[in-house]
């Protein structure tokens, strides 16, 4: 068990079952889409025949009906796996796209989206950061324009987890003749619709079990029953979006550095020099001692935040500290691993290496500790 007061015994009951699941169905799979660079559609099929893939979705739109500390669960699990990008993937297509309409969309949305992503019959993908623009949303240069009944977008997304595979995408676009912050809105975009296009798969340094990609949009037109919510209202959306986002990274930072902090205990364990364990050497053992505790401090920091949403309280301080943090934690973490692990530690065929690479991106994706720190500034009146 967890023995956080968080998590319930049913919580557990299930964190019991899940972690069966990975171990049975996921971790003999990671080598492979690590190397294919994409996590296979039929795990995203076998997903949702589980009901993993709508755990926090309403049973009117096929999913399970249960709370943001169950999905919670299966995210911590889930990354476990031994490769978070593999995490990154299911995490983005049921936590990250399909959280918009869930949100924000129309009921018909809801029955054919949401449904057919719950199902794994679709997968999903969110497309906001664009070659000139990332932390700074409101300078997204993709353009919708009305066209009659519909709406028609042009421009480019990259960096987009699930931008090869995705069957729908969940597009930012700006519309020209409105203020900023009140001219972004958001489209549900079908990938086989004339002019979308996915450009190169992005060969990236970690998550390479996860695939990402370059998306364009030359004159796609999208129906007007595909604007999510109301329009003009993007920005807001997304800046509600992301409060589970970097709820859901924090929490799969602190797997991360808790599957790195448990191979290195039992690495140092057992590999013997001058007659005797790593553990046996004091500046070791204080080493794995601080290693252990700033992933302490990173999980509540998670919990918190994790507590205030699952109550319906902004969390939007309490998400970004723990975002903030955690990315910073797991980095310095996984790079003790390595160290620990000595030589062993910069081969291939040692996981912790993996480790290393996959939590590079945690201070990075999903608004960069710096941003996260603007951000902190203004919440806590650091500025005016």
């Amino acid at each position: 068990m967890n023995n956080h007061w968080i998590f319930t015994e049913e919580h557990e009951m299930f964190r019991k079952s899940f972690r069966k699941f990975v171990d049975k169905e996921v971790k003999p799979h990671v080598l492979a889409w690590e190397e294919q660079g994409e996590v296979s559609r039929s795990f995203f099929k076998r997903m949702g025949d589980l009901g993993y893939l709508g755990i926090k979705v309403p049973e009117q739109y096929g999913g399970l009906g249960l709370d943001y500390v169950t999905e919670a669960v299966l995210v911590e699990e889930l990354n476990k796996c031994g490769s978070a990008g593999a995490a990154a993937a299911i995490g983005a297509h049921m936590g990250i796209a399909m959280t918009p309409i869930l949100n924000f969309g129309s009921e018909e949305q809801k029955q054919v989206y949401v449904r057919s992503a719950v199902h794994g019959e679709k997968i999903a993908a969110l497309g906001i950061t664009e070659p000139n623009t990332g932390s700074d949303v409101a300078s997204l240069s993709t353009i919708a324009r009305k066209e009659g009944e519909n709406y028609v977008l042009t421009g480019s997304k990259t960096f987009i987890t699930n931008g090869v595979n995705a069957d729908y995408v969940v597009v930012a676009a700006k519309m020209l003749d409105k203020p900023v912050h009140r001219n972004i809105s958001l489209f549900i975009v079908d990938t086989d619709r004339s002019g979308f296009h996915v450009g190169k798969r992005l060969d990236k340094l970690g998550w390479r079990g996860s695939d990402t990609a370059d998306l364009y949009l030359d004159e796609v037109v999208v129906p007007k029953e595909n604007i999510i919510g109301e329009e003009d209202e993007g920005f807001s959306y997304i800046m509600q979006n992301f409060q589970w986002e970097r709820i859901m990274m924090a929490l799969s930072a602190v797997a991360q550095a808790e599957m790195a902090f448990e191979s290195t205990k039992k690495y140092t364990q057992e590999r013997i020099q001058f007659e005797k364990p790593l553990t046996g050497f004091q500046v070791v053992r204080h080493k794995l001692v601080d290693m252990s505790v700033d992933l302490e401090k990173a999980r509540h920091m998670a919990y918190k935040a994790l507590y205030y949403i699952q109550q319906g309280e902004d969390a939007t301080t309490e998400a970004t500290m723990a975002k903030a943090y955690a990315g910073e934690m797991v980095n310095r973490v996984t790079d003790e691993a390595v160290q620990l692990h000595g030589g062993a530690g910069y081969m291939m065929e040692y996981d912790v290496q993996r480790y290393w690479r996959d939590a590079r991106i945690q201070s990075i994706g999903g608004g960069t500790t710096q941003i996260m720190n603007e951000i902190l500034a203004k919440r806590l009146q650091v500025v005016e």
